[in-house]
């Protein structure tokens, strides 16, 4: 089959994006090859159409258990063989899928960063037949990235063992961030295929205003189709989306606070139209391929043009025009000189912090390494009294210095230890017979249940037991209340994994010069931020292109800048009646003129109001719609 045949027959497509077809022809060919495409740019069929016309399975390596998922679930639908590796699993769990990506005709093998350097991955090795090493968020490697991540530095070290090339992929790579990137990755030869960044259809509009409120109901209610709002605080999805509401939007939040279930049907909800708009924080919207958002607000201004370009290109995935309005005003400068200090405390603050999570898991020096540990980050400030913002920021730079390794959204399984003895049980009076049907069947199932509490498999029980998985869920807890068994349930939480014994703090490497290098790089890209919604004579599109290495974009024609140069080109009137009678067809609403012109910048205001009902009096455009 040709790679245009298998795109038809798996995805349904008649022909490829721009760019898809050349890194697919590059990696067929066998080459090393980064792609970097925009967001929404196909990168997936980039990897898996190759993948699909060559011998062997191709091992992706992504950092999100949710994307892991939605990606192995979106193969198998297609009638593709695929599954993953991840920090949820139990051992048997583990060794089994590496057993099937050996022995087994699969094409996909996901797995995350940590999972690489394990034993059982090594030994399992060089009885994979590898085609492709696929390295998802390839940013993540490179240490001048904005989200660099330790555990990338372990897909160098495979290539020492695999012969197979290399499909690199990210959506924000800066020139210097891609030569890291390969470097990193021991290309063979260097190898870039860069998809023009532009967006001709998103409409980036940066709007100065003290009624940020304001301005966000405005736009919900004068552009039609779903919408995302990103903001900062967990607190502030919640009161948004509330305020939202009032006003008659259709809207809900979305945080990583939230339960994975609730997480899951909002996020589906909003997907189908259910939900119009997810007011959020950056938890939401990772691998989420929803084509038709119409807008996406940012309500607070993100602390990197990397962040932003990422998530305001969630919009207008399906080419029809969209709107990505980023509202500030003085207060965001502010706070984002503040999150500098706060996204890197003192070395002294950090290696406070490193002792006190051994503290906390009273683990004592010289031990703990290999540990996994289900983390509780609110528990944890709460026990010593810490300020959530810079314990978080530490905890990440303890990450990125290789000493332990923070994976969100891992189930954790149910566990199960018999308290009584096993000589005891014979004569015990069950208050429900389903109880001694379910402890015979954990008995002659999991040696070492009497001593300590052992990860069970609920299906497996269930099924064995003749009742359904909530029947059993409600036996063990009744079971519990009887102190028959000590019941842990089965949970979605952070896991910790420390990389070594705990160390004294003489011998805390915290690397103080790494420090200072990221503390300048996050500076560099903070400030970069605050020129981006400070500037006013340059294309928002163009200055974007150009800070990703794209320094011959001209200006889109659609951003606020341009629209402002458009206006000083040409009188007020005629643009007016442009805008109307051409491109809104005569269809149109006071709010959509205050949405297209900008209050904020001598836009739709009196004077131009009395212009209008001039206009319309003459018959020249039509009176606006009443909404």
């Amino acid at each position: 089959m040709t790679p245009s045949e298998v795109l038809k027959k798996y995805w349904g497509y008649d022909s490829f994006r721009p760019m898809q077809e050349e890194i697919v022809d590059s990696a067929l060919h066998g080459r090393d090859t980064l792609a970097i495409l925009p967001t929404g740019g196909g990168k997936s069929v980039c990897f898996q159409v190759p993948a699909m016309l060559k011998d062997g399975i191709a091992l992706v390596v992504t950092p999100l258990i949710a994307l892991m998922k939605d990606q192995v679930q979106n193969l198998t639908s297609k009638g593709i063989r695929a599954l993953c590796i991840n920090a949820s699993m139990t051992r048997h769990e583990v060794d089994l899928a590496l057993n099937n990506a050996s022995y087994g005709d699969y094409k996909f093998l996901y797995v995350s960063p940590e999972r690489l350097s394990t034993p059982m991955f090594q030994s399992y090795l060089s009885e994979l037949k590898i085609s492709y090493i696929v390295v998802d968020e390839a940013h993540c490697i490179s240490q001048w990235g904005y989200d660099f991540r330790p555990d990338y530095l372990k897909i160098g070290e495979l290539r020492q063992r695999v012969e197979a090339p290399v499909i690199a992929l990210t959506a924000t790579a800066t020139p210097v961030v891609a030569e890291d990137i390969m470097d990193r990755l021991c290309f063979r030869e260097r190898n870039l295929i860069k998809g023009g960044f532009e967006r001709p259809n998103l409409s980036y509009i940066v709007r100065r205003t003290d009624d940020k409120v304001g301005q966000m109901l405005t736009i919900c209610k004068s552009i039609a189709g779903t919408g995302i709002v990103y903001v900062r605080s967990r607190k502030k999805t919640e009161e948004l989306s509330q305020i939202l509401s009032s006003g008659g939007i259709s809207a809900s939040f979305y945080h990583a606070g939230l339960g994975p279930e609730i997480r899951a049907e909002r996020q589906n909800a909003w997907k189908d139209g259910s939900i119009r708009v997810m007011v959020c924080t950056n938890a939401f919207g990772m691998g989420i391929d929803k084509p038709d958002v119409r807008f996406v607000i940012h309500f607070d201004v993100p602390d990197s043009p990397e962040a932003y370009f990422q998530e305001a290109g969630r919009g207008g995935r399906d080419l029809k025009r969209s709107w990505a309005v980023l509202l500030w005003n003085s207060t965001d400068i502010r706070r984002l000189h503040q999150l500098e200090t706060i996204s890197f405390p003192s070395l002294q603050y950090i290696e406070d912090i490193y002792q006190k999570v051994h503290v906390f898991f009273q683990i004592p020096y010289e031990m703990g390494e290999g540990r996994q540990l289900k983390f509780n980050f609110e528990d944890f400030c709460k026990k010593f009294s810490l300020q959530r913002s810079p314990a978080y920021y530490a905890m990440t730079y303890i990450e990125r210095t290789g000493h332990w390794t923070m994976t969100d959204d891992v189930d954790i399984k149910t566990r199960i230890q018999i308290v009584p003895e096993r000589s005891s049980l014979y004569d015990y009076k069950f208050s429900d017979f389903k109880m001694a049907v379910v402890l015979e069947i954990l008995m002659r199932r999991y040696t070492g249940i009497f001593s300590y509490p052992v990860q069970i498999d609920e299906d497996y029980v269930s099924s064995a037991c003749s009742m359904s998985v909530s029947e059993l869920r409600q036996i063990l807890y009744r079971m519990s209340l009887e102190h028959l068994v000590r019941y842990v349930p089965n949970d979605t939480a952070t896991v910790l994994f420390l990389h070594h014994n705990r160390l004294m703090p003489k011998n805390l490497n915290l690397q103080p010069k790494r420090y200072q290098f990221l503390k300048n790089a996050n500076g560099e890209r903070v400030e970069k931020m605050i020129e981006y919604i400070s500037e006013e004579n340059i294309c928002r599109s163009s200055f974007l292109l150009d800070y990703f290495g794209q320094d011959d974009a001209p200006p889109c024609g659609n951003c606020d800048v341009c629209k402002s140069a458009k206006a000083a080109g040409k009188d007020f009137e005629t643009e007016l009646k442009e805008y109307i009678n051409t491109y809104k067809s005569g269809k149109y609403t006071l709010d959509d003129l205050r949405v297209h012109f900008g209050e904020d910048k001598g836009g739709f205001g009196s004077e131009r109001a009395v212009m209008l009902r001039r206009l319309v009096d003459e018959g020249v455009v039509p009176a606006p719609e009443i909404v």
